[in-house]
């Protein structure tokens, strides 16, 4: 006789583990199934793992808001486990939102105020008196170093800046999910690794639940897509899934850099997460008193689109797929070096290559699909990681309401935000959506 869970969640990352912790709350067997060996090793292990508010949509700032205040009670939303590695933390070194044409910050502060999100507005004197190291000249549009224009003097200045305290990032993301992972098996939740799913099965559009490569089938009423980069792929295996997406999700090849400090400048202990899309790009402080230097997409950049299961195979040395570009390492740190004129660029790249897994609008996939029991928590990566414990709770609620008889489609879910109590419709994360032209259409979501 087949193993039989009342879920099924393909995936053990920052998506999938809070999702089968919720559900285990609720009464649910579990079990969540991961191609990797450990939880959190995939494309969470090389997430920037950054909690912000700043988003394009409303809706979006306020679930960002709510992760913030997960992340700031760890322990608690744990429930207190003990986890043999420890806990992960969360570095709460604010936010800097730099006024700039590359965001429409004027957009973002009317959806602090709907939203209640603590903030200040800080001039350039205010920023340099926190941060000294900053120039705050005007760059934009932004450019490669390979354009001639990228290296011309500056003559305007920045407008200041947008500044939450509550802001920051996790030091450890692979261990975050440990952490849920422990917790989640206080509530009996089961995770099994090494394991990877060939098949989704079904009978009269009803998911029955999945085959492994080895040939073990597992069943289930409910199975959960959150593989993260391989999520198409999931899709595509269960029937009339991809079909009936109108969103769809595909991986994206990116690279994160990693440049010292300037001396005498303790960015790791004083330094605060600052997203400056006058220069495309994000940093935050790293271990060894580094900037982390992410791009934020602008349109100059070039985008690789790949296969995961050819670009994980790559790995090890064999071919470039997560080795570092010398041209997009000079683009982000000398982006970096125009903010930053004493930023000391390494000769060789450092930093980290994985996937995202984005969805045509850069929005997640938070839904149902047409096939019963089959939901999805896809399209996430980039901007989710300070999401995860709320959609985890969202969609333990979305699930559960579903099998109970709510037609989402027809009658989508209100899901109230545990810790700020506003309430927002789940429809907005739909397969079925139009593209969303709010959008940044980046990692800012």
């Amino acid at each position: 006789m087949n193993p039989k869970y009342d879920a099924i969640i393909i995936g053990a990352g920052v998506i999938g583990s809070p999702i089968a912790y919720e559900l285990a709350q609720m009464g649910y067997q579990t079990l969540n199934i991961d191609k990797l060996a450990g939880p959190g090793a995939g494309s969470t292990a090389a997430s920037c793992a950054i909690v912000r508010a700043h988003y394009s949509t409303e809706d979006g700032v306020a679930m960002a808001y709510e992760g913030f205040k997960y992340w700031l009670d760890w322990e608690n939303y744990l429930g207190h486990v003990k986890d043999e590695k420890g806990l992960a933390k969360f570095m709460n070194t604010g936010s800097i939102l730099l006024k700039s044409q590359g965001h429409d910050w004027r957009k973002v502060k009317k959806h602090y105020d709907a939203v209640g999100v603590k903030y200040e507005e800080w001039d350039n004197q205010k920023i340099n008196a926190m941060v000294p190291v900053y120039d705050l000249h005007e760059y934009w549009p932004v450019k490669r170093p390979e354009d001639p224009a990228f290296f011309h003097e500056p003559t305007q200045m920045l407008a200041g800046a947008l500044f939450c305290p509550e802001g920051g990032y996790v030091n450890d993301p692979e261990l975050s999910v440990h952490n849920i992972m422990r917790a989640t098996e206080t509530k009996g939740g089961q995770f099994i690794f090494n394991a990877t799913v060939v098949e989704v099965r079904s009978q009269d559009k009803q998911v029955l639940g999945v085959t492994l490569q080895d040939g073990t089938r597992i069943d289930a009423p409910v199975v959960v897509n959150a593989a993260g980069p391989h999520s198409f792929k999931i899709n595509q295996m269960a029937a009339g899934v991809w079909e009936g997406c109108n969103i769809k999700t595909k991986a994206l090849r990116h690279e994160v850099m990693h440049c010292p400090s300037p001396e005498g400048y303790d960015y790791l202990n004083k330094g605060y997460h600052t997203s400056d899309g006058d220069v495309g790009i994000y940093y935050r402080p790293e271990v060894g008193n580094m900037f982390l230097i992410g791009s934020e997409d602008p349109e100059c950049d070039p985008q690789e689109w790949v296969d995961p299961d050819e670009f994980y195979a790559g790995q090890g040395g064999l071919g470039r797929d997560n080795q570092l570009t010398e041209a997009q390492w000079k683009a982000q740190c000398y982006r970096l070096a125009r903010r930053i004129p004493t930023l000391p660029i390494p000769n060789q790249p450092k930093g980290v290559c994985d996937l995202y897994d984005c969805s045509d609008d850069w929005i997640p996939i938070y839904d149902k699909s047409d096939l019963k029991g089959f939901y999805m928590a896809i399209g996430t990566s980039g901007n989710q990681y300070k999401n995860a414990p709320v959609v985890g709770a969202m969609m333990a609620e979305l699930i559960d309401a579903c099998e109970k008889g709510l037609d989402h489609d027809q009658q989508p879910l209100q899901f109230k935000l545990r810790n700020i109590g506003r309430s927002f419709n789940v429809g907005f994360f739909s397969r079925k959506r139009a593209i969303n032209y709010a959008s940044s259409f980046s990692v800012n979501g």
